[in-house]
């Protein structure tokens, strides 16, 4: 079992952090008390395979000796746990205007009146573990999408920075907008099947509509340029972080010339590599 554990500097980002690895499929625990970590991480192995990438956010300025810190380390390794420090730091002036913007208080700064020593103690406090550390991150001017890709690099194998999982889904406008697409594309353009008397009862699952459909130049031309935009795409979307993503095709009730682009799609990406799932939303209503 991979467990992360994030401490470093109040306000340099250690929650956020712990957000981007949860999308990233860890199990995480914000505030773990040091002395509960140990027990956690048997719990975990004892579900046998449930909880193989866990991340716990710890805060470490209340140990008296820091070999409490390393002794406990030691213990959930010998329960054959592969331990990574990450220690999230950031520049002083900006921990202060993140405090000041938040008008949250230090917790090192009872009174709420000296900020900057505050930070600059426990900057001095967190030094050893720091140095221990297997893993620094500065979170000064980085945005959510470059703290995603150093995450991805630093704790995920190349195949899983690679994954993209998408999802192809088929509806019909006159059901309403699926808010959830990333990419969205009107195929109302393509002659309507449902005009066809003998295609009318039929959908875009079936071979014989897929055939009308993409039986004219406009639909294929169409397709293929849709294929060239995705082929370039997708991997600037992996390189950003992103794991998963919905390309939406719509026409006008979801039943005939979005399915058979969707089919066709997933086909496509699937060929490509990428974990692909189809959904076609509105193909039963009427």
């Amino acid at each position: 079992m991979d467990i992360v554990i994030i401490s470093g500097i109040s306000g340099a980002g250690k929650s956020r952090v712990a957000a981007v690895l949860e999308d990233m499929d860890f199990y995480c625990v914000d505030n773990m008390p040091l002395a509960m970590m140990p027990k956690f991480a048997e719990l975990c192995l004892a579900t046998q395979g449930r909880y193989e990438r866990v991340a716990l956010v710890t805060d470490i300025r209340a140990l008296k000796n820091m070999d409490e810190l390393f002794k406990t380390f030691d213990e959930m390794r010998e329960l054959g746990c592969v331990l990574k420090l990450l220690f999230i730091e950031a520049e002083t002036e900006t921990i202060v205007r993140r405090y000041k913007e938040t008008r949250r208080r230090h917790p090192l700064d009872s009174s709420g009146s000296n900020l900057e020593e505050a930070v600059l103690k426990e900057i001095e406090m967190l030094a050893l573990i720091r140095d221990k550390a297997d893993e620094v991150i500065d979170t000064t001017g980085l945005t959510l999408s470059k703290l995603q890709r150093r995450l991805n690099q630093l704790l995920l194998e190349d195949s899983e920075i690679k994954a993209l999982n998408v999802t192809v889904k088929s509806f019909g406008f006159k059901h309403g907008l699926p808010v959830e697409a990333d990419i969205l594309y009107d195929v109302r353009f393509v002659p309507n099947p449902f005009y066809i008397p003998e295609l009318k009862p039929k959908t875009g699952l079936d071979d014989i509509v897929k055939d009308y459909v993409f039986g004219f130049e406009q639909s294929n031309e169409f397709f293929k340029r849709f294929c060239d935009m995705i082929d370039l795409l997708l991997p600037y979307y992996i390189e950003e972080g992103r794991r998963y993503f919905v390309v939406c095709f719509g026409c006008t009730g979801g039943k005939h010339r979005s399915p058979a682009m969707a089919e066709a799609l997933t086909e496509y990406l699937s060929e490509k590599g990428y974990p692909v799932d189809c959904i076609h939303r509105d193909i039963d209503k009427e």
